[in-house]
């Protein structure tokens, strides 16, 4: 069930799309939001189950945008924001955007399951809140 902080997500990549922005801003507004992911969930579960969620959730989307198949490396593979973003910049906008959006929700329903609604919502609060807005990684020791 999407919630409301999924559900802005959603709209922002909608209105991205309707403005007719090139999928790389799109693209480039989904890394960042996955940074702002890593950021707030590395210092709880580390880089590699950033990395473990990150999969997973494509590994859920994919039926539905099969071209994504092509991102996931697989269980054990890093979080490659990089390849995400060029998969998503050879799409057009429209596509591009549902499967951003899809994305983030999987990764959000998957920890939802895993710790519940309220630390997922308390944990993803600063990704959720700024959609989009890049905010800076912090420092964290691996």
């Amino acid at each position: 069930m999407p919630t409301q902080d999924s559900r802005k997500l959603a709209g922002t990549l909608e209105r991205l799309a309707a403005e007719g922005d090139n999928t790389t801003r799109i693209a480039d507004a989904v890394v960042s939001t996955w940074q702002a992911i890593d950021s707030a969930l590395a210092p709880v579960i580390g880089g590699r189950g950033v990395s473990a969620l990150y999969c997973r959730s494509l590994y859920l989307v994919r039926e539905r945008h099969p071209w994504l198949a092509a991102v996931n490396g697989g269980i054990g593979s890093d979080m490659d924001l990089g390849l995400l973003a060029a998969a998503l910049a050879q799409q057009d906008s429209c596509t591009a955007a549902s499967a951003a959006g899809d994305h983030l929700q999987a990764v959000y329903e998957l920890l939802r399951s895993l710790i519940g609604p309220a630390l997922t919502g308390q944990l993803l609060r600063s990704a959720w809140d700024n959609p989009f807005g890049g905010a800076p990684a912090q420092d964290r020791t691996q």
